[in-house]
C-alpha cells in the first residue's frame, strides 16, 4: 500500500475543520522554509537515486500541498524543524478519520507518538515504515526526521523517484503519485496542484512586451496571491464581494478579485474600461475565434472560457495571456490570483485583442 492512503483521508477530515486546505497554486502560498525544503530535495536527490529523472519542486510541493497543506499552522524553524508535529489518525481500524485498516506499530512510537499502533507522520505524512527505508539526513545533522522539511521533503523525493523514474513523463509521474497514495481522486488532486506550482515557477518572459501590453501584465501580476473574491475587484483595485458564487462560495467576507475583477483592474491601469462580466468583455476588442486556438493569442489578450464554446453569452471565465501558454488568472473561490496555463480552465473560447 502507498504510504500516505489512510493519511489522506485524515487529512480531509482535519481539512473540513479548519476551513479547507484548497488555497492557492502559486508559490506565494508556500511557506519560505518550506519552499527551500522542496527545491532543496529536487537538487539532491540525483545522490541517493542516480537513474531518476525530471524531479522538480512542484511534484514535492503538489504532494505536501495535499498532505498537510505545506505545514500551515506550524513553526518551520530555520533549521526545518516543524512543530508542533504533524501526526494524522491512529491506523487502528476504529473508523475514525475514516481508517478501517490495521497497521500494526513498526517503530515503538519513535516517529508518531504511539506505541498502539501507526499513524502518518510529518509534512509529507509518511507511515514510520515506510520512512523506515526511504528517510535520508538532509539536514547534516545525522538524523533522518520525519519531522524536518528538509530531510521529510527528500524522502518524498526518493519514495517518489522509485528505482529511477523519469518524471518528465506524464505517465510515470502519474505511477509515482498513485504509488504515494492508491486512489486515482488523490492522483488528480495532486497532478492539478503540480500543474499550477508548475506555471507559477515560470515567470512570464517579457523582454518583447512594452507600452500598454507590459503595463497591464505588470498589474495583473503584482497581484499573485491576493485571494479570490465572487464579485470582487474593480478599475480601483480590491474590493469585498458579494453572495454567493455558483458554488455557493460567499465574497462578502474577502477582499480580492475574481477573474473578471482582475482584467477590469489591470487594463483600467492603461487607461481603458472594460464591462464587468467576462462575457461581456468578450464584446470589446478583436475577438479571436477559439478554432485558431491558443498559438493565436499574444501578450495582453484577454482568454475566455465557456460552458459552450461558440456561444459567447456561455462565457463564464476570463484571464490575461501572457505568453508560452500561461495567463494571469483568478481562478474560483478558495484560490488566489496567480499564473496558470492556458489548458488548467475549461471550455477554451478564443480571446479578444485590445491593444
Amino acid at each position: 500500500m502507498g504510504n500516505a492512503i489512510s493519511a489522506y483521508v485524515a487529512l480531509k477530515t482535519a481539512a473540513q475543520d479548519n476551513g479547507g486546505i484548497a488555497e492557492g497554486g502559486s508559490a506565494a502560498d508556500i511557506p519560505p522554509r518550506m519552499l527551500t525544503a522542496y527545491k532543496k530535495a529536487a537538487q539532491h536527490v540525483s545522490k541517493h537515486v542516480p537513474k531518476c529523472q525530471g524531479m522538480r519542486w512542484p511534484i514535492l510541493a503538489g504532494i505536501a500541498k495535499v498532505e498537510s497543506n505545506h505545514a500551515a499552522g506550524r513553526n518551520i524553524a530555520a533549521s526545518g524543524d516543524i512543530r508542533p508535529k504533524i501526526y494524522g489518525v491512529l491506523l487502528n481500524g476504529s473508523g475514525a478519520g475514516g481508517n478501517t485498516t490495521v497497521f500494526p506499530d513498526t517503530d515503538g512510537g519513535k516517529w508518531d507518538g504511539t506505541a498502539q499502533g501507526e499513524r502518518a507522520v510529518g509534512p509529507f505524512q509518511f507511515l514510520p515504515a515506510t520512512w523506515s527505508s526511504v528517510g535520508k539526513d538532509a539536514g547534516g545533522d545525522k538524523v533522518a526526521d520525519p519531522h524536518n522539511a528538509d530531510d521529510a521533503a527528500l524522502g518524498a523525493a526518493i519514495y517518489l523517484c522509485g528505482d529511477g523514474r523519469d518524471l518528465t513523463k506524464r505517465a510515470q509521474l502519474r505511477s509515482a503519485i498513485f504509488q504515494y497514495n492508491h486512489s486515482g481522486e488523490y492522483v488528480a488532486n495532486v497532478l492539478g496542484w503540480i500543474d499550477q506550482y508548475t506555471a507559477a515557477a515560470k515567470d512570464p518572459d517579457l523582454k518583447n512586451v512594452s507600452g500598454k501590453v507590459r503595463t497591464v501584465i505588470n498589474a495583473a501580476l503584482a497581484q499573485r496571491g491576493v485571494p479570490y473574491s465572487w464579485g470582487g475587484g474593480n478599475a480601483s483595485g480590491t474590493s469585498y464581494g458579494i453572495c454567493c458564487s455558483p458554488s455557493g462560495k460567499s465574497g462578502t467576507n474577502i477582499k480580492g478579485f475574481d477573474c473578471s475583477g482582475l482584467t477590469t483592474y489591470a487594463y483600467a491601469k492603461a487607461g481603458i474600461r472594460l464591462p464587468r462580466t467576462a462575457a461581456a468583455q468578450a464584446g470589446v476588442g478583436q475577438r479571436i475565434p477559439a478554432s485558431l486556438g491558443t498559438s493565436a493569442l499574444k501578450p495582453g489578450d484577454l482568454v475566455f472560457y465557456a460552458y459552450a464554446p461558440g456561444h459567447d453569452s456561455t462565457i463564464y471565465h476570463v484571464g490575461i495571456y501572457v505568453g508560452n501558454g500561461q495567463m494571469i488568472n483568478a481562478p474560483r473561490p478558495g484560490t488566489v490570483v496567480r499564473p496558470d496555463a492556458v489548458s488548467a480552465m475549461s471550455g477554451f473560447a478564443g480571446g479578444a485583442r485590445l491593444l
